[in-house]
């Protein structure tokens, strides 16, 4: 057998369905993996750890798998039960810390926010709190190393969680994406993730960034693992559904975005690797004319986002002193250059707009997805990401996009670059309400292009 510390969901799953392992043996031997490789565990990280965890249950943890292995022998045991994940550090969990990897907040949650009530409900045992560019404001998450190369962003904001995956010291993982967050660091740690459409997993209890832009996902190694966990995650049955779905016959085309930024020499050769793979597994490429939509959305989704902002940080007024450099520029630009509430609405009106042209264009043209390299570049190298506000525009060029639509947005792992020999991305873009869909094809592309490991 797999050592049990790098096994993914489904193989863990099916393991302890049959017996042949149980959650505590499971559940030592990830924490064992993140005693081996994650280094030390500090607020600002440092140049020798990955850093991932912000903090790990090790003793909730061996006790929830000792309850989980006591369901299985009962007979009670939904598909995810004894499997271990990780939370970033903005979902709450009753009685334990959130911190939003910030030195501002110190909360202790009287109640688990949906998401983590329903995975709790599924029996899975969490591990610990996984480390977030501070309060989910940037693309890079700076205090975690790149498993594939220390010296790397992991990606953000939900870095601790990429990073966490990629080094295998916990199956699955949480995350959360307002433009990017979800997305980014799955394309840096070489994982698999989906944002999914808009509203399908439930915002409630999670620290915001903007909520009129945020969403919540699942992160995992393998598109099929995502599978399981989003299912879970909305409130669904995780065990059902689960299969791949050929890709002959059906429409992509190549999105009509750039970003503004050029691909480097390993992102494009992998990118049109993934563009071979589907038109070799019977995927018809078509090239229809842009949608009626605005194709950079401009002043208005960073209008929105900073007018969210400010909503929540106005409790840190007194306190802006302990902000990372970068977040306090994010609030003082959003006081700056205020938006009126007639602007605001505005801005979500034309976002309406647009979403609706979307959808024509999908409709009209019978595409199944657009596809598109995740991120323009492989990891840059980790430092500048708190220094000043907006240091993360090429991380975020192709992904914010997709948040202001609202559409799901699969991206899994498409090559390691033959110069760098770290990993690239490709996603897949589908309209609202495909995301089953979505990774079904999906997991299809992946049994093509593979899963990298470390």
């Amino acid at each position: 057998m797999t050592r049990p510390a790098d096994l993914g969901v489904s193989e863990a799953s099916a393991l302890l369905a049959r017996g042949e392992l149980s959650s505590a043996e499971l559940v030592d031997a990830c924490l064992a993996r993140i005693d081996e490789r994650d280094g030390r565990h500090s607020h600002d990280g440092d140049s020798e750890s990955i850093n991932a965890w912000v903090r790990v249950y090790a003793e909730d943890a061996r006790a929830e798998a000792r309850a989980a292995d006591a369901r299985r022998a009962a007979g009670d045991a939904p598909a995810l039960c004894g499997v271990p994940v990780g939370l970033k550090d903005l979902y709450a969990v009753a009685g334990k810390p959130l911190t939003a990897s910030s030195r501002l907040l110190h909360e202790v949650p009287d109640r688990d926010c949906d998401v983590w009530a329903r995975l709790r409900a599924e029996g899975m045992v969490l591990l610990g709190h996984l480390h977030t560019h501070e309060f989910a404001v940037g693309g890079t998450t700076d205090q975690v190393g790149n498993p594939w190369a220390l010296d790397r962003s992991a990606g953000g904001s939900s870095g601790g969680s990429g990073a966490a995956l990629a080094a295998r010291m916990v199956p699955a993982a949480t995350g959360t994406d307002t433009a990017g967050s979800l997305r980014i660091p799955s394309a840096r740690c070489g994982t698999s993730t989906i944002k999914p459409t808009r509203g399908l997993v439930s915002l409630r209890g999670i620290v915001p960034l903007s909520p009129s832009l945020d969403h919540a996902g699942p992160m995992a190694r393998s598109v099929e693992d995502c599978t399981l966990l989003l299912r879970a995650m909305a409130g669904l049955d995780p065990g059902r559904g689960l299969r791949a779905r050929p890709l002959a016959g059906l429409r992509f085309a190549l999105s009509p975005r750039d970003g503004g930024f050029e691909l480097d020499e390993d992102t494009a050769a992998g990118f049109d690797g993934a563009v071979a793979a589907v038109r070799a597994l019977g995927g018809v490429l078509v090239d229809p004319p842009p949608p009626g939509a605005p194709l950079d959305v401009g002043r208005d989704f960073l209008d929105v986002l900073r007018a969210d902002l400010l909503v929540y940080h106005r409790r840190f007024d007194d306190r802006r002193e302990g902000y990372r450099p970068s977040l306090r520029e994010w609030v003082e630009s959003g006081e700056r250059e205020p938006v009126s509430g007639e602007g605001y609405a505005a801005a979500q009106v034309r976002r309406g707009e647009a979403a609706a042209a979307w959808a024509d264009w999908f409709a009209e043209h019978g595409v199944f997805a657009l596809l598109e390299p995740t991120i323009p570049v492989v990891a840059r190298p980790r430092g500048d990401g708190y220094e000043h506000a907006g240091t993360d525009r090429v991380e975020i060029a192709l992904t914010h996009y997709w948040n202001w639509i609202g559409v799901p947005a699969v991206a899994l792992p498409a090559s390691l670059g033959r110069r760098t020999g770290l990993p690239t991305s490709v996603s897949l873009i589908g309209p609202a309400g495909t995301d089953w869909a979505l990774l079904e094809v999906a997991t299809t592309l992946q049994s093509e292009l593979g899963v990298p490991a470390l």
